[in-house]
């Protein structure tokens, strides 16, 4: 093997062995489907796209000793075999099956004699990965108060609404909004009272919003946007004078891409929402010909599945947010009349029967995560436009209405950031 370094000492039986003081750690990542190892090195495995058959020396003395680490917790999906190479392990022969596969395991063998073998002394689980921090704050922005705005207003930690804030960008309704890049969000497409948009406005992790940004992808209006993956978001679907079923994928650096076609039933007025430990999400509900309650379910590299089957009432002009950190909710929306009503989503994408609403009936309101593991819905329309939020706790569940948050709109937009309380 490349890339070793050696403090070597001379064993009993006249051979060469590795010094006790450590083992040599091999620079070069192993990938591929095989790999021999050698006794006094430690070795990381990266099983991303194969399993990986690793054959151990074919000759071994007591207190030799190996190393092998899942670098990419991976071996839950793609695992590593372990080949003892005519050599005994724990006690059986080398026809035995031997297999780890957990993500985050490590192994750490030493050869005892020809009876036992090799035998871990090691195989533990690196229980979790590094947490990533959670956002705190939220931003309602833009909307109709009779007219296009593009006034905002900034969520705490607490889920207190604040005042209203100036506009910056174009005036304008109907658009869709998510959390970028960990910490920052995005606004984009909509309405400004004479045409569909195709404009942006990046959010900071302090809340304030940039100047319009144009030409990102096709106008429209009605979309749904959520985020995915690793500091990743898309947005998808919409109405340009019909109906759309296309989507563009927003970077790490809120730049979003071109147009991507043919991504389940053509429709309107949907919401979208994050879920699971890797970051997968949902696009769910809205308008076709008539109101639809169908999902689809976008993986954390961005590729939105086809049409599910809908659990829950079929609606449109709802919204969603995260809470529990893993987990989503649909709330909201409009029937043939509006509605409180709302469906969980379970941390493996799972929707949920509906809920009995709390709070006023609406519709075309907006919804955000803040508090790291906690939701709002705030603004919309039940025969005129209102003022009024309701939190969600991070077990799901609605609070009553809260008032007065804010110039009353409807048809608004919102999205989580920043990582500081």
């Amino acid at each position: 093997m490349s890339g070793i370094v050696q403090n070597n000492i001379l064993r009993s039986s006249g051979t060469v062995a590795v010094s006790a003081a450590g083992l040599n750690w091999v620079d070069t990542i192993i990938t591929g489907s095989t790999a021999t190892v050698e006794a006094g090195n430690g070795y990381w495995v990266n099983t991303t796209s194969n399993t990986c058959t690793i054959t151990l020396p074919s000759s071994a003395e007591k207190g030799d000793q190996i190393v092998i680490i899942d670098y990419a917790r991976t071996w839950g999906t793609n695992k590593i075999i372990i080949d003892s190479n005519g050599l005994n392990y724990q006690g059986e022969d080398d026809t035995n099956i031997v297999e780890y596969t957990t993500d985050g395991q490590s192994v750490n063998i030493v050869y005892s004699d020809a009876t036992k073998g090799w035998i871990p002394l090691e195989d533990d689980v690196t229980a979790d990965e590094p947490v990533a921090p959670t956002v705190q704050r939220a931003i309602f922005a833009f909307g109709n108060d009779n007219n296009p705005s593009n006034t905002s207003n900034l969520v705490g930690s607490n889920g207190v609404i604040g005042s209203d804030v100036t506009g910056v960008g174009t005036s304008r309704s109907a658009m869709a909004a998510t959390n970028y890049g960990g910490d920052k969000a995005i606004f984009a497409y909509g309405h400004d009272g004479s045409s569909f948009v195709s404009l942006k406005n990046l959010v900071g992790n302090d809340g304030v919003v940039a100047a319009d940004v144009a030409g990102v992808g096709t106008a429209r209006s009605l979309p749904a946007a959520t985020g995915y993956g690793v500091g990743l978001a898309i947005f998808a679907y919409g109405y340009n004078g019909s109906n759309l079923s296309m989507s563009n994928l927003v970077n790490s650096s809120g730049v979003i891409g071109t147009d991507v076609t043919g991504v389940g039933s053509a429709r309107r007025a949907l919401a979208a929402v994050r879920y699971g430990s890797t970051g997968q999400a949902t696009f769910a509900y809205g308008r076709t010909g008539s109101t639809v309650n169908i999902s689809n379910r976008v993986t954390n590299v961005g590729v939105i599945g086809s049409d599910v089957t809908g659990v829950g009432s079929a609606r449109q002009g709802l919204a969603a947010t995260t809470y529990g950190g893993d987990k989503g909710v649909f709330g909201y929306g409009k029937i043939s009349s509006v509605t409180a009503i709302t469906n969980k989503v379970s941390n493996e994408g799972v929707v949920a029967s509906d809920t009995s609403g709390v709070g006023s009936a609406r519709w075309l309101c907006a919804a955000a995560g803040y508090g790291g593991d906690k939701g709002i819905f705030a603004y919309g329309y039940t025969t005129e436009n209102v003022s009024m939020s309701n939190l969600i706790n991070n077990s799901g569940n609605a609070a009553a209405d809260v008032s007065g948050v804010g110039t009353a709109r409807t048809e608004i937009s919102a999205a989580s950031y920043s990582f500081s309380a």
